[in-house]
């Protein structure tokens, strides 16, 4: 079960798989805490932007099976499939930096990993306030998928008011009620694919 579970599953049927080849290869430590593909820069950038590292490994699961090359029909590329008018805009924006990222960059997995772990930094400050370490972990990873916005109105169209019945909740009461009141539905299935890989992965 848990081999199909962590099964690559980008949000769309990738159309290209071609691998970026423009920087070397970087080889792991053995290190434990760095284990898997990418595993030393996945770290880096999470320590970078203060995000769970087990997080992202699992974002990037689902979302692309950790192969590089992917590119949705939607045009989100690569790692954590991230689109660059959206996703990479924003990333960009919190480093400094105008415009958005190419496709080409987007390739690059150390780009990819820092844009996208930068990205769930962005949307772990707007669901800033939610006390439970789980439930947050829940909430940013919907976010991920569908917006913080999206997921707090099912709570209230009031930002504070939302948050405060969030801060109620179990994590086990959020994680339902993001099951049955969410509007998006690949919100509920995204949230039980990253839950599974994320428990997989501990």
């Amino acid at each position: 079960m848990t081999a199909l579970l962590l099964a690559g599953c980008a949000k769309e049927t990738p159309m290209q798989t071609s691998r970026v080849t423009s920087r070397p290869v970087i080889q792991d430590t053995p290190s434990l805490m760095h284990q898997g593909p990418y595993g030393s820069v996945i770290h880096q950038a999470a320590n970078t932007y203060g995000v769970d590292e087990t997080l992202v490994k699992a974002i990037i699961q689902v979302e692309s099976g950790f192969n590089p090359g992917v590119v949705s029909k939607s045009n989100a590329v690569g790692l954590m499939q991230l689109k660059a008018s959206t996703a990479g805009r924003d990333a960009y924006r919190l480093k400094g930096r105008y415009g958005q990222p190419t496709s080409f960059e987007l390739k690059d997995p150390q780009v990819n990993i820092d844009l996208g772990t930068a990205y769930l930094s962005m949307l772990q400050q707007q669901l800033a306030g939610i006390n439970n370490p789980q439930t947050l972990r829940y909430a940013t990873t919907v976010a991920y998928v569908n917006g913080a916005g999206a997921l707090l109105r099912t709570f209230s169209k009031d930002r504070v008011y939302a948050v405060a019945k969030i801060n109620q909740m179990t994590p086990e009461q959020f994680y339902q009620h993001v099951q049955k009141n969410h509007p998006a539905p690949q919100a509920p299935r995204y949230l039980w694919k990253v839950n599974n890989a994320y428990l997989a992965m501990r």
